[in-house]
């Protein structure tokens, strides 16, 4: 049962880390939004934030079935 809760609780704390990060970057230093055009900085934050995602689905997936 303990074992349980604590993957419960590591996804849930893994997935509040990555939003936070990406919030932070995107949202609070302005690489989310285009001003007139995207420029070197908005193409590497999406490229950071679809290879971060796809590594936390990675880890979900491994966290889920047992192999961490």
């Amino acid at each position: 049962m303990s074992e349980f809760l604590i993957r419960i609780v590591h996804t849930i704390s893994m997935g509040l880390v990555w939003m936070l990060v990406n919030m932070t970057i995107g949202i609070y230093l302005g690489f989310a939004f285009f001003e007139t055009k995207p420029s070197l900085g908005n193409y590497l934050f999406y490229a950071f934030f679809l290879i971060s995602l796809g590594f936390l689905i990675r880890y979900f997936i491994k966290k889920w079935k047992g192999k961490m």
